[in-house]
């Protein structure tokens, strides 16, 4: 029977890595070595090296099929069987092949090399893992449709990461190693940014770190090995809830650190029937602190405290266990016996336990629980009817089945009834039934009959045993009582507070969210929330007068119709209250702030506004009435060409007067928002053009590399066309003698975005906010170039066209500012819908 084929995965971080190319190296190395190697496929994207490291490896001639018009080249899946090869090569694991094909995707192909005994070579990037799929699109805004199921994945013999620094694969980019210069500039300011590709880069590193954890773990499980093995430092740190959790966490990251690749691990342990009081804030604060730590928090549930600590320290294949040191002072850890630490301690075997002193430690009392309280009156009414109907029908069956052997039986049969009586009714039903089952057996089954005598004390001391047994059992039922009731009420506090904290992250008005919540949580009929006399908000049915009213901050009230509250919920309310509070302080400091941005903003333009009307408006105004008036003083006597040249210096000192009248008249509409829009789908190409033409630019001043693939994108033409003059203007101005300006174009996430690139001095990151500030020139003293309106008004007519312009750094120095617009659907979008 032929074994099923190895199958060996070469995992990036991004195209471009390097995947294909260590892939033909390997394939070259094993074919020298004597295997039989082919090239089932490899997309060599127009790379010259990865085609050079191909050539010398036999390959399968490729299987064309017809798309929609077009011709697909794919895997000839049967070839690669026929031919049988040791090894084969396939690129590109996540790839969809061409309708028709066999499999629907290129994973599938390789399962069946692998079932036919072939090993199988192959490429894949950390993006098309079915697992991980969602993350990568939220960091970088691409979502990826071709994907590779993560049980296959796992199922490879072998996974290795290309890796590559995120600088190295950026520098490889802009030297065209990866892809062509059209799509270079959209691909370092898009997908490849930095940020991204460092995130990306951790995610599959973080990735084969998780699988290679994964196989350890199954390889001690097969082996049945339960001792730690320290491949690397784990530590875990217990937490109780107390004051002493960030000191432990601390210590236990400081002993991580000390480890390369030390692991933090917090955990906490439940007790299953809760009577162990956990305290949710601190475990909250230190489980924060945890995530701030490079840590994991996990949550645990445990009767035997020290046995659950050390079972999950062993399955995280822990090497540390840290724990704070008892509270117990002296006497109390006399009487219990050992603590927790020294159970831990016993064991623990090879984990290494530290015990970590601090303040708390021996510090706390304990005072004993009061009884009574967690029964309902319900109970303890059942509990007494008990006691009369089952006293008298026990006492007919004892007393028909009496011998003089049975005493013992009826002592115990009355015990029996006060236990039972003590679990369903509590303390006070057990003593009344502990005291009637005794006066019964006294008068009924003890010599002398029919009297109640005690001359014996052992009756005395029986009587009393009876009503002891009566009173523990009732302790515990009380307290296993309460602590449920507490549980449950805690449990519905913390969802309360989780539903009303998730309303508002949620984008919820806050106040009102925060009124309906507490109407929904304590039953209520109706709740106001009044400020200054008036109305807030309101939730429900607020007619008539109110049952109670409970200030909320200084001048705020918050009245409630229904009900009133037990004092059990007012400690909720309070906190519901305190929130109100927050969230109304936080709504009128948002009010305010609302208030004055338009003052500041408006006080902002009209100085900047006066600052350049007292020199830019008044230089051409007064060359324009200089020749005008010298037109009129000399007209007879000036030359022809004297008079031509005053005419044409009047002609364009009005023409620049009146381009920087219409500049603030545009400006004027975008801050009254009454710009007429009118979006088309067009082609950004058309609008390139007039651009060009507009300012006279021709292929010395201005290179093309329009590649949005006939995308066309959602604009006014006329609006696009002068932020595209205005852009255009800047970038030649500021751009080297010599050197060209660049226009791009090409399509990502559902967007068309247009690149103005120069090789200019750039603008320092923390200034470029202020390049679109009207009448801002960034200390800029060329004075003739108008009123520093150019880059405002451009970002003002993209912004109401629904797209965006952003400065962005040019490779190799310089500024390029980036217009993304929304993408027109696609006319199969269209039909479609």
């Amino acid at each position: 029977m032929r074994t099923r084929g190895r199958l060996r995965v070469l995992l990036g971080a991004a195209p471009g890595v390097g995947k294909t190319y260590a892939m033909l190296e390997e394939g070259h190395r094993l074919r020298d070595a004597g295997s039989d190697v082919v090239i089932a496929i490899v997309e060599t994207h127009g790379r010259a090296a990865t085609a050079a490291a191909a050539r010398g490896l036999p390959e399968i001639p490729r299987r064309s099929s017809v798309h929609r018009g077009v011709t697909l080249a794919e895997m000839d899946l049967d070839a690669v069987l026929a031919r049988a090869p040791q090894l084969a090569l396939v690129d590109e694991l996540a790839h969809t092949n061409a309708a028709g094909s066999r499999n629907e995707k290129r994973w599938q192909d390789v399962a069946e090399l692998l079932d036919a005994g072939i090993d199988v070579l192959s490429t894949l990037n950390i993006q098309h893992i079915a697992s991980v799929n969602d993350v990568v699109e939220q960091i970088t805004g691409v979502p990826q449709r071709e994907t590779v199921p993560d049980r296959f994945l796992r199922e490879a013999d072998q996974i290795e990461v290309i890796d590559l620094a995120p600088q190295a694969l950026r520098d490889r980019l802009a030297g065209g190693v990866v892809y062509p210069a059209e799509r270079i500039d959209a691909a370092l300011s898009n997908y490849f940014r930095l940020g991204n590709l460092t995130a990306l880069r951790e995610l599959a590193l973080l990735w084969l770190a998780d699988e290679v954890d994964q196989a350890l773990t199954s390889y001690r499980s097969e082996h049945g090995i339960d001792r730690t093995w320290e491949a690397r430092e784990r530590v875990v740190v217990a937490l109780t809830g107390g004051s002493e959790g960030e000191t432990l966490l601390r210590r236990g990251a400081r002993i991580a650190a000390r480890a390369a690749g030390g692991a933090l691990v917090a955990v906490h342990v439940t007790s299953p029937d809760g009577l162990r009081s956990d305290h949710p804030a601190a475990l909250a604060q230190q489980r924060a602190l945890t995530e701030q730590l490079g840590g994991s928090y996990h949550q645990v549930l445990g009767g035997d405290v020290p046995t659950a600590l050390v079972e999950f320290a062993r399955s995280h294949n822990a090497t540390q266990l840290v724990l704070g040191a008892s509270r117990r002072g002296r006497l109390a850890a006399a009487v219990t016996g050992p603590g927790i630490g020294a159970s831990v301690i016993r064991e623990s075997g090879d984990i290494d336990v530290h015990i970590v002193p601090h303040a708390a430690a021996a510090g706390g009392t304990r005072a004993l629980p009061r009884l009574g309280g967690g029964l309902t009156i319900r109970r303890r009414l059942a509990g007494f009817a008990l006691a009369l109907v089952g006293g008298p029908l026990l006492t007919w069956l004892l007393y028909a089945l009496r011998s003089p052997e049975s005493i013992t039986g009826d002592v115990l049969s009355y015990q029996l009834l006060v236990v039972v009586v003590a679990l369903v009714g509590g303390l006070w039903p057990a003593l009344f039934a502990a005291v009637l089952s005794g006066i019964t057996l006294d008068f009924l089954f003890i010599a002398p009959l029919f009297t109640v005598t005690i001359t014996d004390p052992l009756h005395v001391v029986a009587l009393l045993l009876y009503m002891t047994i009566a009173a523990l059992v009732s302790y515990v039922v009380d307290r296993a009582a309460r602590t449920a009731r507490a549980a449950r009420r805690a449990a519905a506090e913390s969802e309360l507070i989780q539903t009303a904290a998730g309303s508002v992250l949620r984008g919820d008005n806050a106040v009102q969210a925060l009124v309906d919540r507490v109407r929904e949580a304590f039953g209520l009929r109706g709740v106001t929330l009044t400020e200054g006399g008036d109305v807030v908000a309101v939730s429900g049915e607020c007619d008539g007068p109110a049952a109670t009213q409970h200030p909320v901050g200084a001048a705020a009230e918050l009245a409630l119709y229904g009900p009133d509250l037990p004092a059990a919920a007012q400690r909720l309310l309070a906190v519901l209250i305190a929130q109100l509070d927050a969230a109304l302080e936080h709504q009128h400091l948002a009010d305010t702030a609302s208030e004055i941005e338009p003052i500041a903003a408006s006080d902002r333009v009209r100085g900047a506004l006066l600052s350049a009307l007292s020199h830019d408006l008044r230089r051409p105004l007064a060359a324009a009435t200089a020749a005008v008036g010298g037109l009129r003083a000399a007209g007879p006597h000036l030359s022809g060409e004297d008079r031509g040249a005053l005419l044409e210096t009047a002609e364009e000192s009005l023409a620049a007067l009146t381009a920087l009248v219409t500049d603030l008249l545009d400006v004027t509409r975008l801050q009254a928002d009454a710009l007429t829009i009118e979006p088309v789908a067009l082609d950004p190409a058309d609008v390139v053009g007039p651009a060009l033409d507009e300012l006279g630019l021709g292929p010395a001043e201005v290179s093309l590399a329009l590649a949005h693939d006939e995308r066309q994108a959602l604009a006014d033409p006329v609006l696009l066309q002068r932020a595209l003059v205005n852009l255009l203007a800047n970038a030649r101005r500021f751009a080297p003698a010599g050197t060209a300006v660049l226009i791009a174009s090409s399509t990502f996430a559902g967007r068309v975005e247009l690149r103005v690139v120069d090789h200019g001095p750039g603008i320092a990151p923390d200034r470029r906010g202020e390049v679109f500030q009207p009448f801002q020139r960034l200390g800029d003293t060329d004075n003739s170039t108008g009123l520093g309106l150019g880059l405002a008004l451009s970002k003002g007519f993209v912004e109401a066209m629904g797209g965006t312009l952003e400065p962005e750094d040019t490779p190799g120095g310089g500024l390029t500012m980036v217009v993304s617009l929304r993408a027109a659907p696609a006319p199969a979008e269209v039909a479609e819908t």
